[in-house]
């Protein structure tokens, strides 16, 4: 399955990091792609949004969302000081997305589309995507449960926040393993 998120940057590419990012092979084949600020801002009458300059738009075949993120985190860590320190998910998902983010089966999912309550695609264009908002909506309307957050998405965001909090830091090899953590 190809999963769509955004992985955040600790703080936005250097024009050094984006060359190393375009000439590395581990990310030639365009699933993950960047913004990078103009070179001279004051030249555009809308200045950029760090936002989006500090958030990599990432698309990565793998059997689930962790198996994706962990992708693109270790392809990332190939360039020097590029340090991810979270997941967002888009507000627009396709069927298979919503199933996995849902807990339900693909199928399922593809039958409960058919109700006419199922909310209307997005995009009726290429690739067929709905919001999320309206898909949990009506899963919880017919009474079937849906996770606030995937627990994906939950183990990625704690497991990067932990990943940044312990670079650079100076903590005993005995105190990480009685976290259950490897030593650094």
């Amino acid at each position: 399955m190809e999963w769509n998120f955004g992985l955040l940057l600790r703080q936005p590419l250097t024009r050094e990091q984006a060359d190393a990012f375009d000439h590395c092979d581990a990310l030639a084949d365009g699933a993950i792609s960047y913004t990078l600020a103009p070179e001279d801002p004051g030249a555009h009458s809308h200045p950029a949004d760090p936002a989006v300059l500090r958030e990599l738009s990432c698309d990565i075949e793998a059997p689930t969302l962790l198996d994706a993120v962990a992708e693109a985190v270790q392809r990332i860590r190939l360039i020097d000081g590029l340090h991810a320190v979270g997941v967002t998910l888009p507000d627009t998902v396709t069927l298979d997305e919503a199933a996995q983010r849902s807990g339900h089966s693909e199928q399922a999912l593809a039958d409960l589309s058919q109700d006419p309550r199922f909310p209307e695609p997005e995009s009726d264009e290429g690739t067929v995507l709905y919001s999320w908002e309206g898909v949990t909506a009506f899963l919880r309307d017919i009474g079937e449960p849906v996770p606030d957050v995937p627990q994906d998405l939950v183990i990625a965001e704690q497991a990067l926040r932990l990943v940044d909090a312990l670079d650079g830091s100076d903590i005993a090899p005995g105190t990480l393993r009685a976290f259950g953590l490897p030593p650094a």
